[in-house]
């Protein structure tokens, strides 16, 4: 798909909330609540992107790992296509020539993710190593969306489409809203009747109990987007080993780069572990050789190209 100006302008509407009603976008935007519409549908049917609830893992007392698999070329894409299927991993792609896979997994804290993993394997000799690192600090990723998606909207227009909870509740307990995050989930703009349908509560029920969570920090809206769409074909994994001394303010430099996805700090040899998003491999290029060389007390750098995204936010890939 070719996009215009309107279609970059709705996805960074979009990025701001998820849930933004099309008048409200429409108004910002300048146009008819219907072209929003129209244009939102003819991207979601097509696959360019799709607004999913995801839930903050920390806030659940979760742990999430990136596991790295090296395995043999010939068995690389059984083993991530089984990984795509689970329901707690995300972000399952081959890199390095498609002789690695990585993907991040969710585990509740107390769980050794090698052996959750491990169980749900094909049974092969030809996985030759399995390594899982925490993710112990995000600086962008997750909660904290990447911010170079399709940035076009003025300061004031994301002022106004900036949702306003009131003030964040002490505690946000998720018993019983299981039905919920999972509809939410599979498609973050479902409508409140839909929910209310979904769980079986009462639709003014599910609207505070929507605006309870993303006020706690439990929820918050993302967008799985095709990232080539907007022009981005050339994508990276970056391992980093910074001086401990440093590694705040290096994984904070990291974050303020266009093209980081993900920036943070991990268990394991390398301890900063980034995701960037470039237009083509000079771009590529110049993003190691002008922004990230220039960060202070990077004692060494790994590269891993992107080959191929089998799953991103909590979708599968084609």
């Amino acid at each position: 798909m070719t996009l215009d100006d309107l279609d970059r302008a709705l996805i960074h509407a979009l990025h701001v909330d998820g849930r933004a009603p099309f008048n409200q976008v429409a108004a910002v935007l300048g146009t008819s609540q219907q072209t929003v519409a129209r244009r939102y549908r003819r991207l979601r049917s097509n696959g360019v992107l799709r607004v999913v609830g995801m839930t903050d893992a920390r806030r659940l007392g979760q742990v999430e790992w990136f596991l790295r698999l090296r395995c043999t070329p010939d068995t690389a894409l059984t083993v991530a296509g089984a990984l795509a299927r689970r329901a707690d991993t995300s972000w399952v792609q081959l890199t390095s020539g498609g002789t690695e896979i990585s993907c991040v997994i969710r585990a509740p804290g107390g769980d050794a993710p090698q052996a959750l993993l491990l169980r749900q394997l094909p049974k092969t000799p030809r996985v030759v190593s399995v390594s899982a690192h925490c993710l112990l600090r995000s600086f962008v990723g997750g909660p904290v969306g990447w911010h170079g998606r399709a940035r076009v909207l003025t300061d004031d227009q994301i002022a106004r489409l900036t949702p306003d909870f009131g003030p964040s509740p002490s505690e946000v307990d998720i018993d019983g809203d299981e039905q919920l995050l999972t509809a939410l989930q599979q498609d973050g703009r479902t409508t409140f009747a839909g929910l209310a349908a979904a769980t079986g509560r009462s639709e003014p029920t599910v609207r505070r109990r929507v605006g309870q969570l993303r006020a706690g920090g439990i929820l918050y809206l993302d967008i799985d987007l095709d990232a080539t769409v907007l022009g981005f074909h050339a994508q990276a994994i970056l391992w980093l080993s910074v001086r401990p001394a440093h590694l705040v303010t290096a994984a904070r430099a990291l974050a303020r780069q266009p093209e980081v996805a993900l920036a943070a700090i991990t268990t394991g040899p390398a301890n900063l572990l980034a995701k960037i998003v470039c237009r083509d491999v000079d771009a590529l290029y110049t993003c190691l050789t002008e922004r990230i060389a220039t960060i202070e007390a990077i004692d060494h750098l790994e590269t891993a190209p992107v080959i191929r995204t089998l799953k991103r936010a909590a979708t599968t890939s084609g």
